[in-house]
């Protein structure tokens, strides 16, 4: 039998070194997944044998990451606004930058709601993250969550039962179709906004692995926004908000849909925490 220390040494020896993985800490996460254990206990342990079982898993799971297949979808795991979240294959990972999304919502519920109880609808739920995220803090809303794939519903349903959440619901259908007929506070999305054509371009972590109908934005990136922005006329209370996220170099495209509404009373930017615009809100 291998020790820990060995499938490490081996482990990094098989995942090559990327722009966007640390084959060390890749080889660490994929071991304390199979073992069910923390980093520490791997460094504390270096000498402890190692099953074969383990072994065999170990080795065809460091191949597979080796290849580019997302970490997150083999340990079916992604940590996002300090809640760890189920994801698997079929759905978008969440990405710390969409944190800046769901932290404006927050702050929103406080300062233009005031904490009273009000409804957010979440376009395009994918794990879940950003509906349960808001769900979670801010215990005085409820959240529908709505998503066009049988995967992104049933991945929200586990980590709505994972956080043990009751002001929230997820929807199978899609949201452009009419199903839904009641009015939201807060519409909040995260839709595809990548350019057709750069996909192929992405990281292959992404443009493999990852489901092209979450980021397939049409030929101009900005497809959705023109339709949410039309649904959103629909579906607002009269002291309403529309907030999204939106490509780095997308403000100016997206604040133009925005204002052809001629709905919103103000539009705003926010920042994610590499100073990029990452944010859009439009408040009636």
């Amino acid at each position: 039998m291998v020790t820990i220390e060995k499938l490490v040494k081996d482990g990094i020896d098989i995942i090559k070194q990327r722009e966007y993985n640390s084959p060390k800490l890749d080889v660490e996460l994929i071991l304390c997944y199979l073992l069910q254990k923390d980093r520490i206990y791997l460094h504390l342990n270096r000498k402890t044998e190692i099953s074969q079982d383990i072994e065999d898993k170990f080795y065809k799971l460091a191949a597979k990451r080796n290849e580019g297949y997302p970490l997150q979808y083999i340990t079916n795991s992604q940590e996002f606004m300090g809640l760890d979240f189920y994801v698997q294959e079929g759905v978008l990972i969440p990405r710390p930058d969409t944190e800046t999304l769901v932290e404006t919502v927050i702050n929103m519920a406080k300062d233009k709601y005031n904490n009273q109880k009000i409804k957010i609808l979440d376009l395009g739920t994918g794990s879940g993250a950003i509906a349960i995220s808001l769900a979670y803090y801010l215990k005085n809303s409820f959240v529908t969550a709505i998503d066009i794939s049988q995967k992104s519903v049933e991945t929200t349903n586990i980590n709505i039962k994972k956080h043990a959440l009751n002001n929230i619901r997820v929807i199978k259908g899609n949201i452009f179709e009419d199903i839904i007929d009641e009015k939201f506070h807060i519409i909040v999305s995260n839709p595809p906004y990548i350019e057709r054509d750069t996909i192929s371009s992405l990281q292959e972590e992404v443009s493999v692995y990852e489901p092209r109908t979450a980021l397939d934005g049409g030929w101009d990136g900005l497809e959705y926004y023109r339709r949410i922005v039309e649904l959103f006329a629909k579906l607002h209370e009269k002291n309403g908000a529309l907030v999204v996220e939106i490509g780095c170099e997308q403000k100016n495209s997206v604040e133009k849909i925005f204002g052809n509404l001629k709905l919103f009373k103000e539009i705003k930017a926010y920042q994610d925490l590499s100073g990029k615009d990452r944010v859009l809100a439009g408040m009636t």
